[in-house]
């Protein structure tokens, strides 16, 4: 399947919204590590962006999740002005979901998990949407209606089943939706059924799914990538290889959240019981981190002068946190977490944070920075190379005069101390 390719350019301060677009080629290169435009001092930095083909007045989107799962609350997110939205996952069967409550657990950063203290973990027994497929493409459809010139991201996973894929793609694209994550990735529930992680971690798995899909597909897809396998560069490699226009990562981390010490059970509890979930928020950005780093290398140096994107996604909850994430090479920062702890309204304090972070660097657009952070990660013997030849430099300063005729009276003292070895 052709790839739809990055449109990297300064934008006007007006912000266009069209259709979303078929997939197309376009043969822009993505390296712009290095490249760097400087903005007057009286210019507003232009958080727009182009990716794949869709115009977005800011790179900030609602991840799949509960703040995607209807119609009110997807409508919601495009009033208060997120770049786009990614509905929660949908399948062909809702039937088959069933979902628990509670189903959430917090780590909070205060001592033995104090209430006061700042929440930074948060675990999610939570399945797909189990709302009928019929209802949401029904909201989907709605939603394009009113909000034409706005992109709406479906995301869809389904069983190892060819005609299921290729019925679900064709159902959801008929509503108008603008792209398609393929959920690859969420850590539990129905596994057995070859479903979410259980095919993002199987690379041959992967592959044939993903080509089925793409083969099917007429709009941008991207596949979003597991944290809970040991080199998340390899499905993503695979999903690229077979179509994909781009990638996302990462979904939530498994994890136990704890042990209630009074009851001695674990939580989220459910009638007594718990199963392990998926963990998110603060605490999962230094590895979100790391996995987008290494996704964003290897797209790089494999995939270098062809047009796809990344998708970032772990712990997003300031400007601060988002602009770290397009250093690394992200095209939009995602946002699910942030959005159930801290409102929809959020997103406006990103945008002015991250307009602030480009003010302070003097940058006038999202491209002007992407990227530019992968040349300084190397390998641990670089760093100890790096090390000993910055040290043979200073010592080599430090040996001080080379000759007595450079003595002088006003450096006197100076040019001794610079000879002391101790």
């Amino acid at each position: 399947m052709a790839s739809v390719g990055l449109i990297g350019r300064i934008n006007t301060s007006v912000v266009e919204f069209p259709v979303a677009q078929p997939r197309r080629s376009c043969g822009f290169s993505r390296n712009r590590v290095g490249f760097r435009v400087f903005a007057q001092a009286d210019a507003e930095p232009d958080l727009s962006v182009t990716v794949n083909g869709l115009k977005m007045p800011n790179p900030f989107v609602i991840g799949s999740g509960p703040p995607g799962t209807n119609y009110t609350v997807m409508k919601r997110a495009f009033d208060e002005g997120w770049g786009a939205v990614i509905a929660k996952t949908v399948s062909l069967d809702a039937a088959k979901v069933v979902n628990v409550t509670p189903r959430y657990a917090r780590l909070r950063a205060g001592a033995n998990g104090s209430a006061r203290g700042q929440i930074i973990g948060w675990e999610n027994i939570e399945l797909i949407s189990d709302r009928p497929l019929e209802t949401m493409l029904k909201e989907f459809k709605q939603l394009k209606e009113e909000y034409p010139d706005r992109i709406l991201i479906a995301s869809i996973m389904e069983e190892y089943n060819k005609a299921a894929w290729e019925e679900l793609i064709d159902r959801v694209e008929q509503t108008g939706i603008d792209a398609i994550e393929i959920n690859f990735s969420c850590p539990h529930g129905m596994p057995e059924r070859k479903m979410g992680a259980a095919v993002g971690q199987d690379c041959a798995l992967l592959e044939e799914v993903c080509g089925w899909i793409n083969a099917k597909a007429t709009v941008p897809v991207w596949a979003k990538m597991t944290p809970n396998i040991t080199d998340i560069t390899q499905p993503a490699r695979v999903s690229l290889q077979t179509g994909c226009e781009g990638v996302s990562a990462i979904n939530t981390i498994m994890s136990v959240m704890g042990i209630n010490l009074d009851t001695l059970r674990p939580e989220p509890c459910v009638e007594g019981y718990s199963t392990p979930g998926g963990y998110s928020s603060k605490a999962v950005h230094p590895i979100a981190l790391a996995k987008v780093m290494s996704i964003a290398r290897m797209m790089k140096n494999e995939f270098g002068d062809e047009d796809y994107s990344l998708s970032a996604i772990g712990g997003v909850e300031t400007g601060g946190d988002a602009a770290e994430f397009i250093l690394l090479g992200a095209n939009t920062v995602q946002v699910c977490t942030g959005v159930m702890m801290h409102g929809y309204g959020l997103v406006k304090q990103l945008c002015s944070e991250l307009k602030d972070f480009m003010r302070k660097h003097n940058f006038s657009s999202v491209e002007d920075f992407r990227g530019i952070s992968l040349d300084y990660f190397t390998t641990h013997m670089d760093l100890v190379r790096r090390q000993q030849e910055a040290i043979r430099e200073r010592k080599a300063i430090k040996k001080g005069l080379q000759s007595d005729k450079d003595w002088t009276g006003d450096g006197f003292v100076k040019e001794t101390e610079s000879m002391v070895s101790n």
